[in-house]
C-alpha cells in the first residue's frame, strides 16, 4: 500500500486561503467600498484641479517671499542666465532711473553718442553708485531679444513686483482721486501691456491690473513700449481677474467691459465719472464670459468701417481718451 502522505495534493496545508464551502470567498466583495473621496481630492476633477491651481499658486508666493523667482518672471522670449530684467531704450531707462527703480549694472555701448538723455542716465547711475560696464555693441546685442532695440543702453534690474490690486485702489482713495483703473483680460502681447501703460498714464488713470495666468507680464518689452510710463503707474496682479472684479465691486468700483458688441456706445458711457474699472479684452477673443458677466455695462468703440478692428492698446486708448473727456465735462 503507497503512503498517501507522499502523494502530490494530498495534503491540504494550512494558510493557503479560504476553503471551498466555506463561505468566505465573497465576503470580500460583501464589504462594499470605501468612502468616495472629496472632489477636491480627485485630481481628474474640476474642484481637484482648481486645489492643485491654488496650491501652486500658494508655492510660488512663499517661493516670491522668500527670494526666489518673482511669479510674474519674463513671459514669451529667450530666457534670461537669472531671474533680473533688462529694460532697453534711453526713454525707458532714463525715467527707471528717475523713479529710482532698484538697479544692479548699467551697460553703456563702446562709443555711443552722448546727448542729453545719455548724459543723465550716467548722472543718475553715479549718484545712486549703480556699477557703470562699458561694453561692445554685439556684446550688447547677445544680451537682448533679436526684436530688442537699446540705442546704446541697457539698465538690469531686479524681478518686477506687482502691486496687490486693493493697495493700488487704497492708494487712489487715500489722495481723495477718482478711481480709473484697467483691467486686462486675455492680453498676452507685452507691447500692448506697455502701451495700455502708456495710456493710462496719458489720460489720467492710476493702475493697471494683470491676471497672473495667460496674460503680459511686467518685463523688458513692456517697459520699452511703455517710454517709461511703467515706473510712475502701480500694475497689479489678480490671482484670479474674476474674484478682484468682484472685491473691487464690494468697494464701490463699477466695471465696464470693452467689446465690440456691446449694447452701449462709448460717447454715451453714463458711468465715466464713476469709480471705475475699465477691462479690456483680447483682439480675437474679446472678453471671457465670466468676465463679461461680472462686468455691469459692456460699452463698444464706435468704428465705421464694420470689417475692421483695433487691438488691445489702441482700443483703450480710444476708451479711456473718451472717458477722461467726459470727466472733464461732467465736472466743469
Amino acid at each position: 500500500m503507497s503512503n498517501k502522505s507522499n502523494r502530490t495534493g494530498a495534503v491540504r496545508k494550512k494558510g493557503l486561503g479560504k476553503g471551498v464551502g466555506s463561505g468566505g470567498q465573497g465576503r470580500q466583495a460583501l464589504e462594499g467600498r470605501k468612502p468616495t473621496p472629496k472632489a477636491e481630492d480627485r485630481p481628474y476633477h474640476p474642484a481637484g484641479k482648481a486645489k492643485a491651481a491654488k496650491d501652486r499658486y500658494e508655492a510660488a508666493k512663499k517661493r516670491h517671499m522668500a527670494g526666489g523667482p518673482d511669479r510674474g518672471g519674463q513671459r514669451g522670449g529667450s530666457k534670461k542666465s537669472d531671474d533680473s530684467e533688462l529694460v532697453t531704450g534711453r526713454n525707458s531707462v532714463v525715467e527707471a532711473l528717475r523713479a529710482k527703480i532698484p538697479a544692479t549694472t548699467l551697460y553703456i555701448a563702446a562709443r555711443v553718442e552722448m546727448d542729453d538723455r545719455t548724459r543723465e542716465i550716467l548722472r543718475l547711475a553715479t549718484q545712486r553708485n549703480i556699477p557703470v560696464l562699458e561694453i561692445m555693441r554685439p556684446e550688447m546685442d547677445r544680451m537682448l531679444d533679436r526684436d530688442s532695440v537699446h540705442q546704446g543702453v541697457v539698465l538690469k534690474v531686479p524681478p518686477m513686483e506687482y502691486a496687490h490690486p486693493m493697495d493700488v485702489l487704497d492708494g487712489v482713495l487715500d489722495h481723495d482721486g477718482n478711481p480709473l483703473l484697467v483691467a486686462l483680460d486675455g492680453v498676452t502681447d507685452p507691447r500692448n501691456l506697455g502701451a495700455i501703460i502708456r495710456s493710462v498714464a496719458a489720460f489720467g488713470g492710476q493702475g493697471v491690473i494683470v491676471p497672473q495666468r495667460r496674460s503680459a507680464g511686467l518685463n523688458s518689452a513692456a517697459w520699452k513700449t511703455s517710454a517709461g510710463a511703467a515706473a510712475r503707474i502701480p500694475v497689479a496682479m489678480a490671482s484670479n481677474l474674476t474674484q478682484t472684479l468682484k472685491e473691487l465691486k464690494k468697494r464701490g468700483v463699477f466695471i465696464v467691459g470693452l467689446d465690440g458688441g456691446g449694447d452701449v456706445m462709448l460717447p454715451g458711457l453714463e458711468l465715466a465719472d464713476r469709480p471705475m474699472v475699465l477691462v479690456i479684452g483680447s483682439e480675437g477673443k474679446g472678453l471671457s464670459r465670466l468676465v463679461a458677466d461680472t462686468c455691469d455695462a459692456i460699452v463698444s468703440i464706435p468704428i465705421s468701417a464694420t470689417t475692421e478692428s483695433l487691438n488691445a492698446g489702441i482700443a483703450a486708448s480710444v476708451a479711456l481718451y473718451e472717458v477722461s473727456k467726459l470727466r472733464a465735462e461732467k465736472s466743469s
